[in-house]
């Protein structure tokens, strides 16, 4: 089971959001939908051993996390307002300390980086880090950041987490998934 976590820093956490306008209204609920798309997406098929996890830390009610199953999410379609569709379902139900589903497939519980740290083995994805391809044995579980950097907590969070790079160049998100998925996919087919 691979894991990807993405912290949205501004991404609404509640329902209040167009799905005419993700950039704006949704506080970067855009990037947030195009990585559920490139960590869940194959071409004609779902990764089924993938979790993604979005960490919305925007108005009104931060932190919670949307869990986003592959083994069993139903009616997510590749592109971004299919993904925000289910997430604003989800957003709105009442939910605890414990994942709730919300749709199928789809969970939300309150709170955030902290906790999610706790329960998995991150590697963050940095593009100071170790080189991926040079990496000897890589984690199932990788963090990163949405258009914006970690913040002081964060990073302070996240400081014992060792670190890869895709590449010299700073990447968007759901670009970084795509060339993990990649080398990830080329190891477990011993291509190397």
């Amino acid at each position: 089971m691979t894991s990807f976590a993405v912290i949205g820093h501004l991404a609404r956490t509640d329902g209040g959001f167009s799905l005419s306008d993700l950039p704006g209204s949704g506080g970067r609920m855009d990037i947030l939908c195009r990585c559920v798309n490139t960590a869940l997406f194959l071409s004609h098929d779902l990764r089924r051993d993938v979790d993604c996890y979005l960490i919305l830390c925007g108005e009104p009610a931060g932190p919670k996390t949307v869990k986003f199953s592959g083994a069993l999410v139903r009616s997510l379609s590749p592109d971004e307002r299919s993904a925000a569709s289910l997430i604003k379902k989800v957003i709105d139900t009442p939910c605890g300390s414990e994942f709730r589903e919300g749709a199928q497939g789809v969970f939300i519980r309150k709170g955030g980086l902290e906790r999610l740290i706790a329960e998995h083995v991150f590697g963050v994805l940095d593009e100071k880090g170790t080189d991926l391809r040079k990496a000897e044995c890589l984690p199932d579980a990788f963090l990163l950041s949405d258009h914006l950097n970690f913040t002081d907590e964060e990073e302070n969070l996240v400081r014992d987490c060792p670190r890869y790079s895709v590449g010299p160049k700073c990447l968007h998100a759901d670009h970084t998934i795509t060339l993990v998925h990649n080398e990830l996919d080329r190891r477990t087919c011993g291509w190397t």
